[in-house]
């Protein structure tokens, strides 16, 4: 049944509901943590203040980003420093995600399923954006 139709619809499927997830995670951390709560969060566990605006920044922004396939691989490489933080935060709770502080294996799982979008690429359905210059067309696919 695979053919270059169904394929090209399952990876707009994967960007679209990946872009919605960072987009949900990121506006959880603004709309109900609030700005000063995660930055509170992000000193306690010995991360400086400042990365909670970025990673807000980069959940939100990246998450409109692949949700309208611009840039896929580069923003999709971009946000795995993220994930592999938040598996490192949760990696002393253990596997389970439901586990008191969350387990790891959420972000972990998040971390492959970024990292496979960012090998897929943008997929047909997609903006794409501008092409730019300075990184090699794979990038920007």
């Amino acid at each position: 049944m695979e053919n270059k139709s169904t394929t090209e619809f399952g990876i707009t499927l994967l960007r679209a509901s990946l872009g919605i997830m960072f987009i949900a995670h990121g506006l959880l951390k603004v709309l109900v943590f609030t700005p000063a709560g995660t930055v509170g969060f992000f000193e306690s566990i010995g991360y400086p203040g400042f990365f909670a605006y970025l990673v807000m920044i980069a959940e939100i922004g990246g998450g409109v980003l692949l949700l309208a396939g611009i840039y896929t691989r580069l923003v999709s490489l971009a946000l795995l420093p993220v994930l592999a933080g938040a598996a490192l935060v949760h990696l002393p709770n253990g596997w389970v995600f439901s586990a008191e502080g969350g387990g790891w294996e959420y972000p972990a799982f998040l971390f492959v399923v970024t990292l496979s979008q960012a090998i897929l690429g943008s997929g047909r359905y997609a903006l794409k954006g501008p092409k730019l210059v300075f990184l090699p067309t794979a990038l920007t696919a």
